[in-house]
């Protein structure tokens, strides 16, 4: 008995997965937590399930340890520690870092995100590869927008898990943020700005599905992508 629970546990685990990676100019950083805040969820590889907790921002379990450099209008990859394996959108938020404050340490509340990717279904809806692009992927990217100011920012990247999201309240995510500074920016106003937690109810209709009936249309959670 205690055999098939740890290998329950075991299998558990390997379904689920982590963001603890970034690919910088298509260079994926040897250790795991370089440029990413370390998650909560660096052992039990769980995501979060309330919308509503303050770990909707980071995640994070600990302050941050370096900052990448990232061009602006280059392409910016975070790296799974497991494919992908629940299917759902992927998204990508920046928040900027004030002038003076540490990057390591500042907490990003209030309304200071703004979306600036995302990874969503494609018709017909379902809940295979055909459907949703990031699905089984261990690296999901976003295209850093040019006209981005330079500056530090958290780069945050959340794959929201729908397979067990029938009702409110049981859909996963998992996210975690990087550290990066933006060069060769440009002199853009990123927006709308929203706050985590804040920006999503578990009542949106992007964070529920239905395998019967299946769903004709599909509108991920959040804001609209700023394009720059």
């Amino acid at each position: 008995m205690q055999l098939l629970t740890l290998l329950a546990l075991a299998s558990a685990v390997q379904a689920h997965y982590r963001f603890s990676k970034l690919v910088i100019n298509g260079v994926q950083e040897a250790s795991e937590w370089t440029s990413i805040r370390m998650t909560k969820n660096y052992q039990s590889n769980g995501g979060v399930t309330s919308v509503s907790s303050a770990d909707m921002r980071c995640y994070q379990a600990s302050p941050g340890k370096a900052t990448a450099t990232v061009a602006a209008g280059s392409v910016l990859g975070f790296a799974a520690n497991a494919a992908v394996t629940h299917f759902g959108p992927v998204q990508f938020y920046m928040a900027r870092v004030p002038d003076g404050a540490d990057i390591n340490t500042w907490e990003p509340a209030g309304d200071v995100w703004f979306k600036v990717g995302s990874i969503s279904a494609v018709p017909p809806l379902g809940s295979t590869e055909a459907t949703w692009p990031a699905y089984n992927k261990k690296i999901v990217e976003v295209t850093i927008p040019a006209a981005v100011p330079s500056g530090k920012y958290l780069v945050r990247v959340e794959s929201i898990a729908l397979h067990q999201a029938q009702a409110a309240g049981g859909a996963q995510m998992y996210l975690s943020c990087a550290q990066v500074e933006v060069t060769g920016g440009g002199n853009g106003t990123p927006g709308p700005l929203v706050a985590f937690p804040g920006a999503y109810s578990p009542n949106d209709p992007g964070l529920i599905w239905s395998y019967y009936p299946v769903p004709t249309t599909y509108t991920a959670p959040g804001p609209a992508v700023w394009q720059g």
